[in-house]
């Protein structure tokens, strides 16, 4: 359907302000209900934005959600350079920084069908990661005797595990795994354990 122009009143605003505070809003309510039980008008309450705003700017729920995945991917892109143990450190923390979206990708993977648009940029986000521990590996930073893709689903589960498990972390740990102290504690902890991974470079010949 083509988009309606908001009301002139609405078009005098910061049009960038305004798109942002509507992704705010989103990954709020996303990360809150989930895809499919978030409503347009629910992001729009929040946002304290007219809904025929979220139309026109972004076409819809679902155009909000692939805005808010493109900047996701951005943003994970820019967390997975250097060392792969201050990779993983960044992404628990990220977790910390950006607790809307990391629930909403609970969300879209525990609750099945839920609604959630198919995205191939997702995919091939997480296949370019594949590629780089693979690279990694070749370098000698990761051990050759482990499947790339095996451990980048390992990795993945190990950052956000606090998220997507709080009970047991808490009853494992006996700590608040949403508080911001467990989180810095559990990445720094995680690298550490990444790090042995690190196959030891051998001494140089005497």
């Amino acid at each position: 359907m083509p988009r309606r122009s908001p009301d002139p009143a609405d078009r005098k605003r910061d049009p960038e302000r305004t798109r942002a505070r509507i992704l705010e809003a989103a990954v709020a309510e996303f990360g809150a209900k989930g895809y499919a039980a978030t409503r347009v008008s629910g992001i729009a309450d929040r946002a304290g934005v007219n809904k025929q705003l979220i139309s026109y700017y972004f076409g819809g729920k679902e155009g909000l959600y692939r805005e808010l995945a493109d900047r996701w991917r951005q943003e994970g892109g820019q967390l997975a350079e250097g060392p792969l143990a201050e990779v993983v450190r960044g992404f628990v923390l990220s977790t910390r920084d950006r607790r809307d979206w990391a629930r909403l990708m609970v969300w879209e993977n525990v609750s099945g069908d839920d609604g959630t648009p198919d995205d191939d940029g997702d995919t091939g986000f997480l296949r370019a990661q594949v590629d780089a521990l693979r690279a990694r590996q070749e370098a000698g930073e990761v051990p050759a005797d482990l499947d790339p893709a095996h451990l980048l689903l390992a990795l993945v589960a190990a950052a956000s595990a606090p998220l997507f498990m709080p009970k047991v972390a808490r009853r494992i740990t006996g700590e608040d795994p949403g508080s911001a102290e467990f989180t810095e504690r559990y990445a720094e902890q995680l690298a550490r354990l990444v790090e042995r991974l690190v196959p030891p470079v051998p001494p140089d010949p005497v």
